[in-house]
């Protein structure tokens, strides 16, 4: 409980949003324009047309599951608790894998927490000087099914990533609609895991960190951002901020974190 809001330091975790914000590979990206102009009208008003995906952004159940909640139906006390913001961004690669040691070995993680995982794959969001828009989306690491299942135990209330996907990008659609970093990846598994892509994600493992998890509500922000770093390693109050969207299968949201200094 927070005694006093004096001492309360708040870090905005929210990726910057506009129509250069790429939106996850092939959905439909933000498209802005002005219906009036203050000049005319004596207002400014705009018109968007996005899809869910796009920057910061929460994906509700109803994403990946049929009786999934939509994002209206997220209580509060499910989007707002105390969490955990943990930095892996020193053993984080293109391509790589990391477990719940790697994240306990850093953090105390306890039941019923927000996780925030900096993978260090931020500095390559679209709004950052070393902006890599194939890297951050294609190339960013993620878990296996260890992982998926240390969070059904754990009974986390969301999981917040700093990348394009909380799935390895081999273990989703992008292992089809890009070849040639798919057969990077490939190279890369069997010199450090002698193991293929198919034999580390096969197909019942197919995008585990949504399927998984979602029919149990626990959910993941992805392409989260902003003053990430200025928090690492560090437990404190984290807050995300969707529309109250009835029908939402996702969610454009604002992730702020609170920290009592």
């Amino acid at each position: 409980m927070v005694k006093n809001w004096d001492k309360v330091k708040m870090y905005d975790l929210t990726q910057k949003l506009s129509h250069l914000t790429p939106p996850w590979p092939t959905y439909e990206p933000l498209q802005i324009k002005f219906f009036k102009r203050l000049s005319s009208n004596g207002a400014n008003g705009q018109v968007i047309t996005t899809s869910n995906h796009v920057g910061t952004h929460l994906d509700g159940s109803l994403h990946f599951c049929t009786h999934g909640r939509d994002i209206a139906s997220i209580p509060l006390t499910d989007l707002i608790g105390p969490g955990v913001v943990v930095d892996l961004s020193d053993m984080s690669e293109d391509y790589g894998i990391y477990t719940s040691k790697d994240i306990t070995d850093r953090v105390e993680v306890r039941k019923g927490d927000i996780l925030i995982i900096h993978t260090g794959y931020a500095k390559y969001g679209w709004d950052q000087p070393e902006g890599d828009e194939v890297r951050y989306m294609v190339k960013h690491p993620g878990p296996t099914r260890e992982f998926a299942a240390w969070c059904r135990k754990m009974e986390l209330k969301w999981i917040g990533v700093d990348c394009g996907s909380a799935d390895h990008p081999m273990n989703t659609k992008i292992r089809d609609w890009c070849p040639k970093q798919a057969a990077e990846c490939e190279a890369y598994f069997k010199q450090k895991y002698g193991k293929g892509i198919s034999d580390i994600f096969p197909d019942d493992h197919y995008q585990l960190m949504h399927i998984d998890l979602f029919p149990h509500d626990i959910i993941h922000a992805e392409n989260v951002g902003g003053e990430i770093t200025k928090i690492l390693n560090k437990r404190l109050i984290v807050g995300c901020y969707p529309w109250r969207f009835e029908g939402g299968e996702s969610s454009i949201c604002r992730i702020v974190a609170y920290d009592e200094e």
